[in-house]
């Protein structure tokens, strides 16, 4: 697995960066088939923010913590990380055995100025409506853009806040 550790605002020490590659190392027992696990530790003010993003057959976990302290940051993503893990683990069980799931997209733009300020790219694999909300659920994001498997069409499922989901289908 390769480990890549990243600050923003913050010089990352020998110390650090070896304590982030000492938990975030530690997934590799449970789930093989990491690829990657991106890391980056920022601070604002007294905000400490750590930020993991691991990649496991083509399906991206994601976790982020902040708290006072950049230690108990990583230690607290990394006990998010892990009921995250638990989760994909179970449903990789429930789906068609060795099928790849997609990765995520995440396009933010700032109410308040309505200008778009981040554009993500990314591959579009087709998969159903029950798969994309296990891939949003993995990433834990209020929604997730797919490619519909049944007819091909871009659907968008979210999180509504009765806690049910909804499914956004294009009409032609």
């Amino acid at each position: 697995m390769n480990i890549i550790v990243n600050g923003r605002h913050l010089e990352i020490t020998p110390a650090l960066k070896s304590y982030s590659e000492e938990k975030i190392g530690r997934f590799s027992k449970y789930v093989s088939n990491i690829t990657e696990a991106v890391v980056t530790l920022s601070v604002e003010k007294y905000r400490h923010k750590a930020e993991v993003l691991l990649k496991v057959n083509g399906v991206m976990i994601q976790a982020e913590s902040v708290t006072g302290e950049v230690y108990s940051s990583i230690d607290e993503v990394v006990e998010k990380l892990e009921k995250q893990i638990v989760k994909y683990k179970e449903r990789s069980h429930d789906y068609r055995k060795g099928e790849k799931k997609t990765s995520e997209v995440s396009l933010k733009a700032q109410a308040e100025t309505g200008r778009i300020i981040k554009n993500k790219r990314f591959d579009m694999k087709p998969m159903a409506a029950d798969e994309a909300v296990d891939q949003m659920e993995l990433l834990d994001k209020d929604f997730f853009v797919f490619a519909n498997q049944a007819s091909g069409d871009v659907n968008v499922v979210y999180r509504r806040k009765d806690g049910n989901y909804g499914l956004i289908e294009p009409v032609r």
